[in-house]
């Protein structure tokens, strides 16, 4: 198996583990959605037997860097969005920039007109500061389309937003009035 390969595998996983079952493989994470490494490369070996603390560090600066979709701080690594979890990961929260985008199916939108965005089976909304990033995630299921927030009115009207990481931003739900419709 190529290095590629195996980073793109051993990440999958680690979006699985992380984000939406921990309990699976017995990680315990903290309140902030943290593991230690050593636990993490423990799970992940039960099902990608090659995995080490390097594997795991390459997949967090190699693999789709523009998405920092993990972080590792210390001894410890935690995916830094998207999670599924039962119980919510606790982020502090912060003044997002003046706009941002979110990228959906076109299917979606008049449901979004009607209760603006919601977190769905996920613990938060996820925006972002760049347009390509938010249209190709939004393409995942159909064409896609590019709504853009005002999330500096949201802030200043009461809409709490966490930053994930420099290109991710959060929100617990965003009502459409913020929202520029295409």
């Amino acid at each position: 198996m190529s290095n590629e390969r195996l980073l793109k595998q051993v990440s999958k996983q680690m979006a699985y583990l992380l984000r939406h079952a921990p309990e699976r493989s017995g990680l315990q994470l903290d309140p902030e959605g943290y593991v230690s490494l050593d636990e993490l490369v423990h799970a992940l070996r039960q099902s990608i037997p090659a995995v080490t603390p390097e594997t795991v560090k390459a997949v967090v600066a190699l693999v789709e860097p523009q998405k920092q979709r993990y972080a590792i701080q210390g001894d410890a690594v935690r995916a830094n969005y998207g999670h599924s979890l039962a119980e919510r990961i606790e982020l502090v929260p912060a003044e997002p920039p003046a706009v941002l985008f979110h990228g959906t199916a076109r299917d979606a939108l008049s449901q979004i007109r009607d209760t603006g965005l919601l977190p769905m089976k996920r613990q938060y909304v996820h925006l972002t500061t760049d347009r390509q990033l938010a249209m190709s995630v939004g393409g995942r299921h159909g064409p896609a389309c590019l709504l853009e927030l005002d999330a500096k009115r949201a802030y200043a009207e009461g809409v709490v937003f966490y930053q994930a990481n420099f290109t991710f931003w959060l929100a617990d739900a965003v009502p459409s009035c913020f929202i520029s419709w295409p």
